[in-house]
């Protein structure tokens, strides 16, 4: 589940990583308040107006914009609200932006100049433990750096069993090249962020950039946070931050009715049951010319009700232009799966798009002769490659 940048940051701060300070805004006026309260204090005087989305390169397509004065951020505000932002992790359409954050500005003169760092803590999947990647090219995309400059980026690996320990945090400092009362300050911030990282039960911080201003303090400008779906019961108090209007609608849907759907740019429909058998399945569409136009997992209960809501969703996109349904009867007999596709089919109706489906397991045999015997215009398969031969053939 991603956060808001304001929501990221509230969770960093409780854990004692350093932010910079802001307050979100649903309109222009609430901008100016927003505005006046952080002068007050923290005796701003300029105010950085920043679009609210998930999505990153926000600053790319005008979603981030400086306001000299409480003119300036009202107008500013008041353009960035409503309006369609499209940067390059959205799609064309972009994101709507329903609120902004007010924040302080942190680039002030004084006795040094300020300095921007990348910094992010994830999982390395290929040994188990989390990893702290980050960077003296702060601001910049870090997929940039890594391709022009990857002896710039450093890693360091933290060993579950201890955690964080004090040499790693002071070495991240140094390979920034920090000393004094920064090089002191990044080692509380790297320690404080790993420390919010695990008790929060994230996938992913990633900041970007960490700065350290003109009098040496080390702080977040932005926050990119991912919690991990599956220890969300864990955290009551975070699963209530999530922004639905920030998701996909259909893939909001589905999640209500206990289906795993994400949402793909294709042709075909499917509808599969196992995460492994949907990936499978998806190889085979496009080797049979098509894309796959979704993920969607029905899981093991493939009984009508469930098959009839997983057509309802894939029915939704216009781009659909047929239906591969592959389930393996482990769990669920299969003859069970074909009555639930037949009376989906004959209580939604006419379905206007050709449907293949491919039963394999228990009771498969009847389960290919209800499908052939039902009078529907569905047509089965038995074999993988029969399978992917019939998706070929509709989409000719």
């Amino acid at each position: 589940m991603n956060l808001h940048e304001y929501q990221g940051k509230e969770l960093l701060n409780s854990f004692g990583v350093r932010i910079q300070r802001g307050i979100v805004a649903q309109n222009a006026d609430e901008a100016v308040a927003a505005a006046k309260k952080l002068t007050e204090d923290t005796g701003t005087g300029w105010h950085v107006i920043k679009a609210q989305v998930h999505a990153g390169g926000r600053g790319k397509g005008g979603g981030v914009k400086l306001a000299k004065s409480l003119d300036d951020v009202k107008t500013i505000a008041s353009q960035i609200i409503g309006m369609d932002l499209v940067t390059p992790q959205t799609s064309a359409e972009g994101k709507r932006v329903h609120q902004v954050l007010v924040a302080e500005d942190v680039y002030y003169p004084g006795d040094s100049e300020p300095e921007e760092y990348y910094m992010s803590v994830l999982l390395n999947r290929g040994n188990g433990r989390n990893m702290i990647m980050y960077s003296t090219e702060g601001g910049m995309d870090i997929e940039t750096v890594a391709e022009e400059t990857p002896h710039l980026i450093f890693t360091e690996e933290i060993d579950p069993a201890t955690g964080i320990l004090p040499f790693q945090a002071r070495k991240v400092a140094f390979n920034l090249g920090l000393s004094g009362t920064a090089f002191k300050e990044m080692t509380r911030f790297v320690t404080s962020l790993y420390t919010a990282y695990v008790k929060s039960d994230s996938s992913l911080f990633e900041i970007n950039p960490v700065l350290k201003t003109s009098d040496d303090k080390i702080m977040a400008v932005d926050a990119k946070v991912t919690l991990d779906d599956n220890a969300l019961f864990r955290h009551k108090d975070l699963a209530e931050l999530r922004d639905l209007r920030e998701e996909n609608p259909i893939e909001v849907e589905a999640g209500a009715l206990g289906l795993n759907y994400v949402d793909l740019d294709g042709n075909v429909g499917c509808m599969v049951n196992g995460a492994g058998l949907a990936m499978a399945t998806m190889d085979l569409i496009k080797q049979a010319g098509g894309e796959p136009a979704n993920f969607l997992d029905v899981g093991g209960t493939a009984d009508a009700a469930r098959v009839e809501a997983a057509f309802r969703i894939i029915l939704k996109d216009p781009n659909v232009k047929a239906i591969l349904i592959n389930i393996f009867g482990g769990i669920v007999r299969c003859d069970r799966v074909a009555q639930g596709v037949i009376d989906a089919y004959k209580n939604m109706g006419n379905i206007e798009v050709p449907i293949i489906v491919r039963l394999q397991g228990t009771n498969a045999d009847i389960a290919k002769e209800l499908i052939d015997s039902s009078g529907l215009d569905v047509k089965s398969a038995v074999e993988f490659q029969e399978a992917a031969d019939k998706v070929q053939a509709v989409l000719a």
